[in-house]
């Protein structure tokens, strides 16, 4: 079965080159939470957060679990997510806690995505601890991983004495809804992460690559996998991706055009002579990790991830926090991936 979740846009990063939601002008909240919420109401499976704290236009970010939280609140259906939570802005006692609570509260929709923290300018500005050694950063995740699944399994009190984390007969009561845990997912194609996914997680995630590098990184997972005696196919495989689909070429440039009025200099000289006319095709360089066009070719790179292992779509609209695009993938591209058709 394949799944589209929605990357809810909480910051403003305008101009072609911004990633994920270009099309973003400037930081408005309240548009935020109307994009997202039109979401669920079209039917996307899930609603994800990016957890970061300065990013984009003037650094201007929303903070990812209270983000969720509120659309815990506003919605009934859509699964929960803050992606790539990074390990160090939180103690993960803390954000056992906290994950269990927004469980609790949204009848069971969070999925759980730790990770070893990619930024170290904003975890230096904020004064929160940083290193720039990868692999123990990702050793940290995981330890803090452990210490949240201990709390989770509730029982006795826990009191944990790890490398970098220790509690004191610390409760997590209530905890999570759903059982045994909410899914685990991680992300990216560290050796030490693909490591930690075969063992631990229920859900892996890559970056935006092309159909021939995400051939790659799931043969990478698989063996990972493989080495921890457990099948891939236990893994719910995700990938993020730019999404810009129109009703047709006329549409189609209209759109991106808007978009690289945000910032004019930062286009491609290729991609401003098929927004100005000037060739049919759009630039093979830029749709390499991207779904543009209208809804048949959006289509068909869909189906392409999918006949290489995607199930899961992580969609960040382009010309978000509008609307159009998102309801036109909805309504003619969705229904190409019904359960009874995959």
């Amino acid at each position: 079965m394949v799944s589209f979740g929605y990357g809810v846009p909480i910051v403003a990063n305008p101009g072609i080159q911004g990633y994920p939601t270009p099309g973003y002008a400037a930081l408005d909240a309240a548009a935020t939470l109307r994009a997202a919420l039109r979401a669920e109401e079209l039917g996307y499976d899930a609603l994800w957060v990016a957890d970061h704290l300065m990013l984009g236009k003037d650094d201007a970010i929303l903070e990812g679990w209270t983000v969720v939280s509120a659309l815990a609140a506003a919605t009934q259906q859509a699964r929960l997510g803050v992606l790539h939570q990074s390990n160090l802005l939180r103690h993960p006692a803390l954000a056992a806690k906290m994950a269990a609570t927004l469980d609790q509260l949204s009848g069971g929709r969070l999925i759980y995505y730790p990770d070893g923290g990619n930024n170290s300018r904003e975890h230096r500005a904020y004064g929160l601890e940083w290193s720039d050694d990868a692999e123990q950063r990702i050793g940290r995740m995981v330890e803090g991983l452990e210490l949240t699944l201990a709390l989770w399994a509730g029982g006795e009190p826990v009191t944990f004495s790890g490398q970098y984390y220790q509690t004191d007969r610390a409760v997590c009561a209530p905890g999570p809804l759903q059982k045994p845990h909410p899914p685990i997912w991680m992300g990216e194609v560290h050796p030490a992460m693909l490591k930690a996914c075969a063992r631990l997680g229920q859900g892996w995630h890559s970056t935006p690559v092309s159909p021939g590098q995400l051939v790659e990184r799931l043969a990478a997972l698989a063996a990972a996998c493989a080495e921890v005696g457990r099948s891939v196919a236990e893994l719910e495989k995700a990938m993020a991706v730019s999404v810009l689909v129109a009703s047709d070429r006329v549409e189609l440039r209209r759109r991106l055009r808007a978009i690289i009025d945000l910032d004019p200099a930062a286009a491609d000289p290729e991609l401003l002579a098929f927004v100005d006319g000037g060739r049919e095709e759009l630039p093979a360089g830029f749709v390499e990790k991207r779904l543009v066009g209208t809804p048949a070719e959006v289509a068909a790179r869909v189906r392409t991830y999918v006949d290489a292992g995607i199930d899961h779509f992580m969609l960040w609209f382009m010309d978000a926090p509008l609307s159009a695009g998102l309801e036109l993938f909805a309504e003619q591209v969705m229904p190409e991936f019904a359960a009874a058709e995959v």
